[in-house]
């Protein structure tokens, strides 16, 4: 069975090879002009997000404020860490699906299911990435609300991690989905019937990404892996429980 993390290790070895490199070169470029803009951004104004943050702390939980606090700058790097995401994969996106169509090619030896052309799937795949936006943003808010009450924030951060591997998942496991014709619900129930899969390959990629600078680099390896991924645990699945 093939692991999440062997998968991750050969998907980046892969995508460097050459024939594959020359793809992954617009997206790092593209991921850095963001990932610079984005950091002089959160850099900037952190320190008040914070004050404000705890300024909203009721007196009677005074006496917690020294385990409030790391809780909250802990769920506010989670949050950051999260918007960031959804940019850089919104951009990225109609590459990362071009390039998970070039990975299956060198790996399979035959072409996704779908044909359509490098235009139409470009375009498709801002589409596709909307739909996910849909599904992962009102989750995300319910869980942002979670983070400011008082008490039950002190689970924010885990189910931020939670969440995030589970994002993680869907992010980069739809791309070689799509390339198929596999529907997002669809996508979802083979995620779900191999839960442990999904979520250790989505937290792998997830503390890849916590990685600064190398995170641009490792990540269309994350592509590559979500390939692999597919090809061995999610092709052919018929339909199960959606999460």
């Amino acid at each position: 069975m093939l692991a999440a993390f062997t998968a991750l290790n050969r998907g980046t070895r892969l995508v460097y090879r050459r024939g594959l490199r020359r793809y992954v070169y617009v997206p790092i470029a593209v991921n850095l002009v963001v990932y610079t803009a984005m950091l002089y951004y959160v850099m900037t104004r952190f320190g008040g997000w914070l004050e404000a943050w705890m300024a909203m702390v009721p007196a009677w939980l005074g006496w917690l404020e020294w385990l409030l606090w790391p809780l909250f700058v802990l769920s506010l790097v989670l949050i950051v860490f999260f918007t960031f995401t959804l940019v850089t994969h919104l951009i990225a996106a109609p590459f990362y699906g071009f390039l998970a169509a070039k990975v299956e090619v060198q790996v399979t030896g035959r072409p996704p299911l779908d044909d359509r052309g490098l235009a139409r799937t470009a375009v498709d795949a801002l589409g596709r990435e909307l739909v996910k936006l849909g599904y992962i943003l009102p989750r995300a808010l319910a869980l942002f609300v979670i983070s400011w009450i008082p008490a039950l924030n002190v689970f924010a951060p885990l189910l931020w991690a939670l969440f995030s591997a589970w994002m993680m998942a869907i992010t980069y496991l739809d791309y070689p989905m799509d390339n198929n014709k596999v529907t997002f619900a669809d996508m979802r129930r083979r995620l779900s019937a191999h839960a442990w899969q999904t979520l250790t390959f989505g937290g792998w990629v997830t503390l890849i990404t916590w990685i600064p600078l190398a995170n641009l680099f490792l990540l269309p390896g994350a592509v590559a892996g979500a390939v692999l991924m597919w090809d061995r645990h999610y092709r052919g699945e018929g339909d199960v429980a959606t999460i």
